[in-house]
């Protein structure tokens, strides 16, 4: 059965906050891949320019496999839903830090 648009438009928009949601804690790990790069001859922009494909394509991939699984397990709407719910406790949980640090 093909998928209609309102299907995928409910994929596209799931796997990208779904994305947000994750683009953070997966670019934690790059640090390692920053590290080899400093150490090659490659110029800085394109060490950053690296850095920054491998990580969003990082967090697109993450990201479209977290819509995909919970789609299957939840339905599609389910799934895009509950990427938004990730992003907005996110954004909660970094306002939350960062009012901590200031006291």
């Amino acid at each position: 059965m093909p998928l209609s648009s309102s299907d995928w438009i409910t994929l596209a928009s799931g796997s990208a906050l779904w994305a947000l949601a994750l683009y953070i804690p997966l670019s934690g790990p790059l640090g390692r891949l920053e590290a080899e790069l400093s150490g090659t001859g490659l110029s800085e922009s394109l060490q950053n320019t690296i850095l920054v494909l491998s990580s969003l394509l990082l967090a697109a991939a993450i990201g479209l496999i977290s819509q995909l699984a919970m789609s299957w397990a939840l339905g599609p709407s389910w799934g895009a839903s509950l990427g938004l719910m990730a992003v907005l406790s996110g954004a909660f949980w970094s306002l939350a830090s960062r009012r901590d640090q200031d006291d």
